[in-house]
């Protein structure tokens, strides 16, 4: 696991009318402060990917369907650089993964339907703390390709 990444198993409280999906409390130990929250969709086989944030602290759910969350660590200090991480998160993984600053990540939505990935930063949104690169870029050793393992 890439140091400094957190993983939260999510609590869902179902009956016969609906759930309620849980996310991120401010009592809760990982919870740094809040920035924005907002939602992304991602259709089945599309890849959202890279980017990398300086001071923004990500804090992502899916609240529908699946996706393949990858994670990289470009950091000069930390000792899991240059590893790779990969999360299956969604409806059969509910969880709540905590990205630091500085650790290239992406998504690629799988499954039949669209995914919705809900993520609660630390700041608001600004171009100018981010860098983006393409999903194939060849910095980053990772093959989104579907691995029959």
């Amino acid at each position: 696991m890439i140091d400094g990444v957190q993983i939260h198993p999510l609590r869902q409280i179902c009956d016969e009318r609906g759930k309620i999906m849980h996310m991120l409390r401010a009592d809760a130990p990982h919870f740094e402060q809040f920035g924005e929250i907002y939602f992304s969709v991602v259709y089945p086989g599309s890849i959202k990917a890279w980017h990398l944030h300086h001071k923004q602290v990500l804090n992502y759910a899916v609240v529908s369907g699946m996706i393949k969350f990858v994670l990289y660590d470009i950091r000069e200090n930390s000792p899991t650089r240059g590893e790779l991480q990969e999360v299956f998160m969604g409806e059969d993984n509910y969880c709540l993964v905590r990205v630091p600053t500085g650790v290239y990540n992406g998504f690629k939505g799988y499954g039949g339907k669209q995914s919705i990935v809900a993520n609660c930063a630390t700041v608001p949104h600004s171009p100018d703390e981010m860098e983006r690169l393409d999903p194939f870029d060849p910095s980053i050793p990772y093959d989104w390709a579907l691995k029959h393992r």
